[in-house]
């Protein structure tokens, strides 16, 4: 079974059976080269909301065992379904590492749909490959100060993922991790370059490669209560500045920037009406993530005026998501026009809220040579790319590193305008 969709799509694999992997077939590899492979394989459409909810679910249970989290929630990334967790000076708090791993197995094993593979070192890399060759009933503990000599009998090859350092480490006779390590590292550089750096520090057991912790998302929220019920909107864009000038303010105070801005309206149930739904959400997923209050608040009234609540409002709740460190913006000298792309992809959100996300249509470049005009690109509605998109309903909509490290391997502001 191979995990990515038909083999026509053009896309990559996302993961295989081990009868599949047994065959060649790898991750990344395209669909058709798949095919190519192991003509008879079954290939299965991805779930990529799913997977990915799953492996957030993941995290936050891990969240509870250790501070020191790091993998991927992006289910097209090779390295999706590798968690790394810290566990160092966790013993006193949850036993042995062995008796760490067995309780982290047991909690997550509920979320998957299967029992995870463990392997603890003291790198990232040699846990990495710890847990890839553990089995499903215990953990690979590779003891202190061991990752070189644990290393050292597998294949060379599990040094780089670049297809051309393999085949030279191959042409040089060098097959297994031991003879990488028994090489100087000026050697390695001097044929390798920077990826040479790498492969030996690897080989030789030591930590290179900084951890990128996992957090987990932010989110800032506001309601107010509304005496007496409001009805007209120019009142609820009095409110509506009043929460977003204070969330923002908020935002902007942390050096963060929101990426979403969910609107909630509690609706007044009267004596002899019936409302289908006593509360309306409207999301919003703004054009790049911004702590600019003005221009959140004028994309949201624009959501406001297209789509009015049906009866009087008798609170209402502001809350800003998917909160990331606020980049900035740095111009150049001598290409003006760049400061004026984030106002356009603010404009484009306002048309599509004002005409219909459909509506918004952009050329995506797909072979510029191509012999067909057809194959060369295609038109694709501008809210693929910007996410624009409105929720009703009552409430939010659902939604290894060193010693010790355990590694789970599930493989084998835009200014407005």
């Amino acid at each position: 079974m191979v995990v990515g969709g038909p083999p026509w799509s053009g896309g990559v694999v996302l993961d295989a059976s081990a009868a599949a992997r047994a065959l060649g077939i790898r991750r990344g590899i395209s669909l058709a080269a798949a095919e190519r492979l192991v003509p008879e394989a079954r290939f299965l459409e991805p779930d990529p909301e799913r997977d990915r909810a799953a492996v957030e679910a993941v995290l936050e249970r891990l969240a509870a065992f250790s501070p020191t989290l790091a993998g991927t929630t992006d289910p097209t990334d090779p390295a999706f379904g590798l968690i790394e967790v810290g566990i160092d000076g966790l013993e006193r708090l949850w036993g042995t590492e062995r008796v760490l791993a067995e309780r982290i197995a047991a909690a997550v094993e509920p979320l998957l749909p299967g029992r995870p593979r463990i392997g603890i070192a003291g790198t990232r890399f040699a846990a990495t490959v710890a847990a890839v060759r553990a089995g499903p009933t215990a953990a690979v503990v590779v003891p202190p100060g061991g990752e070189a000599a644990y290393l050292a009998p597998l294949p060379a090859s599990i040094l780089t993922a670049d297809p051309e350092a393999r085949a030279r480490l191959l042409r040089f006779g060098l097959r297994r991790v031991g003879q990488v390590a028994a090489l100087p590292r000026t050697a390695l550089v001097a044929r390798f370059g920077p990826e040479g750096v790498r492969i030996h520090a690897r080989a030789i057991g030591e930590e290179v490669e900084p951890t990128e912790p996992w957090r987990r998302p932010e989110r800032l929220a506001l309601g107010l209560d509304l005496e007496p019920a409001v009805e007209r909107l120019d009142a609820l864009r009095f409110v509506l500045h009043r929460l977003v000038a204070a969330l923002a303010g908020q935002v902007a105070a942390r050096g963060l920037a929101a990426g979403t801005a969910e609107l909630r309206f509690g609706l007044e149930v009267r004596a002899g009406a019936s409302i289908a739904e006593p509360t309306v959400v409207l999301r919003q997923v703004l054009p790049e993530p911004t702590a600019d209050g003005e221009a959140i608040e004028r994309l949201l009234f624009a959501r406001l005026e297209r789509r009015p609540p049906s009866t009087a409002v008798v609170r209402l709740e502001l809350e800003l998501g998917d909160l990331v460190p606020d980049a900035g913006q740095q111009l150049a000298l001598f290409e003006p026009q760049r400061a004026s792309r984030g106002r356009l992809t603010w404009q484009l959100a306002r048309l599509a809220v004002e005409f219909g996300p459909d509506r918004i249509v952009e050329a995506e470049i797909l072979d510029p040579e191509a012999s067909w005009g057809e194959a060369r690109g295609r038109w694709r509605p501008w809210s693929e790319r910007a996410g624009v998109e409105a929720v009703g309903g009552g409430g939010l909509p659902a939604a290894a590193v060193g010693r010790g490290a355990v590694s789970d391997d599930r493989s084998g502001p835009g200014p407005g305008g």
